[in-house]
């Protein structure tokens, strides 16, 4: 079969591999659309010692079930392969199982023709719903859960809320999006990137602002800051702009440690947390979300042949994609 592989940093080869198999309790699939994720990214950057070259790459993924329990079932794919029987599963937060594996890390992702996973990982997508739609269950799950966590821990209800999201890329646009939808009425949107920022501008009702240029919202202006980014500058814009009482909502990893205002976070009782993916409860929810339009029309993901696909994260590397999303077509 054909595949993009990551063959060593900043380079993923267009080449043929071996086609896999399903072992006992798996099932193949034929892969309709993948896309490029920020982890992806920081694999392609060698910045991820867990994802080890060669590898293909690739877990957010729209297919069909061609053989293995389901054959014929349309599908997104959890890419957490978890164990269903520690106290994380049992309690229905399967994204902490302490015995997870992940395609696309652990074992080969979707960035070919075939991928093969766990039969207890697939939920059905519908039969009509778009194949762009479907591909971004994974990264819209990513922002629903992390948006559900927060509402938990807001104090005001969250339409009520004045909301900071830090960083245009997917999960940031899709966060902004899904906050949109449900009401809530100042967002605004911080991303450094010009042709994001005007893409995120044209594709949600933010305000958006070049962090560059400024914090776009005064200090202690806000009620919840989604930190979609994960830098040293996005975790101190996000202590400085939330208000106290607060809730900071750490999403991404772009630096894995810095400093943080432990001061103003005490004194100003600011709730901080961190969260992973999403529950398999969560992915089913946003496949339900993408199908009532919940994420809008999704006219800014931007569609490519797999066989292009080195020429896309070298875009995405050098900031010529507007686009948040790259979707990758075998």
């Amino acid at each position: 079969m054909k595949a993009l592989v990551y063959t060593a940093p900043n380079e993923v080869t267009y080449r043929d591999e071996p086609s896999p198999s399903p072992a006992h309790g798996e099932v193949l699939i034929r892969v309709e659309r993948v896309g490029i994720c920020g982890s992806d990214m920081h694999a392609y950057h060698g910045r991820d010692p867990r994802r080890v070259p060669p590898l293909i790459l690739g877990h957010e993924i729209v297919g069909d079930i061609v053989e293995g329990p389901g054959r014929g079932r349309r599908v997104t794919v959890n890419p957490l392969i978890t164990c269903g029987a520690c106290d994380y599963c049992r309690e229905g937060r399967d994204n902490l199982c302490a015995n997870r594996t992940m395609i696309g890390m652990t074992r080969a992702g979707g960035f070919a023709e075939w991928v093969t996973t766990a039969a207890s990982s697939v939920i059905d997508v519908p039969p009509t719903m778009p194949a762009r739609a479907a591909a971004l269950t994974e990264p819209a799950a990513t922002a629903l859960h992390a948006i559900g966590l927060a509402r938990r821990s807001l104090v005001r209800p969250l339409a009520d809320a004045c909301v900071l999201v830090l960083g245009g890329g997917a999960i940031g646009l899709l966060a902004a999006l899904l906050l949109q939808s449900e009401g809530v009425r100042s967002i605004a949107l911080g991303e450094t990137n010009p042709l994001r920022r005007a893409a995120a501008g044209g594709a949600c009702g933010a305000t958006v602002f070049d962090p560059a240029e400024g914090n776009g919202v005064a200090d202690a202006s806000v009620d919840l800051v989604i930190d979609a980014v994960g830098a040293r500058a996005t975790r101190a814009a996000a202590l400085a702009a939330v208000k106290p009482g607060g809730v900071v909502m750490h999403v991404g990893l772009a630096d894995w440690a810095s400093e943080i205002d432990m001061r103003k976070l005490t004194l100003a009782e600011v709730t901080l947390i961190g969260t992973y993916t999403y529950t398999t409860a969560d992915l089913v929810a946003t496949v339900a979300a993408l199908e009532r339009g919940a994420f809008g029309d999704l006219a800014w993901v931007e569609e490519r042949p797999l066989a292009e696909g080195a020429n896309a994260f070298r875009d995405l590397h050098e900031g010529r994609c507007a686009a948040a999303k790259v979707l990758l077509q075998p």
